[in-house]
């Protein structure tokens, strides 16, 4: 919401070990968060990046997302409203890991009515190097003068290079608001935005984030 340019960073190599945020997320699951994982195909050799990366839909994943969905978050306030618009966007028939999440993007942002000409994506844009290097050349190849940058930043990139190109780093300073959460007595941090959803609708969830 705050940038001025939104980039899909598919272009970079997917973690083969550990998890990641690309293929899940936190929901609350009986009162407590845990972790809810899209499966990947990982038997392949070598590196992929984000872009080739596909989605292993031989388990049957999305039905079990949306039955957890159902189970966990039926007595939310916005239950009703929500689940639908999360049906469609769970079934959104593609195999690429990559363009399942920048759908699920950028249809949230349209539910937001954010700017969606500001999202590019980043395997269109000629770029080089690694790390911050990289983060570099992604900002100089759409003319930017200043990266946005969130608070786990500081373990891979270096931040002084950005002040040697004449670049502008901004942290996000990132404050988490807090809101009623119908699943937990205490409130939970760090989840999905569908617990905000679903728990203050697509009205409230916006005003959260701004």
């Amino acid at each position: 919401m705050r940038a001025d340019a939104f980039i899909f960073l598919d272009n970079t190599q997917f973690s083969k070990t550990g998890g990641t945020w690309s293929n899940r997320v936190q929901l609350v699951i009986n009162s407590q968060p845990a972790w809810i994982t899209m499966p990947i195909v990982r038997n392949y050799h070598g590196v992929r990046l984000i872009a080739d990366m596909e989605i292993n839909d031989a388990i049957p994943w999305r039905i079990k997302f949306l039955k957890t969905l159902q189970i966990n978050y039926r007595r939310a306030h916005y239950f009703q409203e929500i689940y639908p618009f999360l049906e469609d966007l769970i079934y959104y028939n593609t195999d690429k890991l990559s363009l399942f999440n920048i759908n699920t993007i950028i249809k949230l942002a349209q539910k937001f009515h954010f700017d969606k000409e500001k999202f590019i994506i980043g395997s269109s844009l000629s770029t080089e190097g690694k790390a911050t290097e990289l983060l570099i050349s992604l900002i100089k190849s759409i003319n930017g003068s200043s990266y946005l940058c969130g608070g786990g930043a500081s373990e891979y990139q270096e931040d002084g290079k950005f002040a040697q190109v004449g670049m502008e780093l901004i942290y996000q300073n990132f404050n988490h608001p807090v809101y009623d959460q119908v699943n937990s007595k205490q409130f939970i941090p760090g989840l999905s935005i569908i617990d905000a959803l679903m728990n203050c609708g697509f009205s409230r969830t916006v005003d959260l984030i701004s």
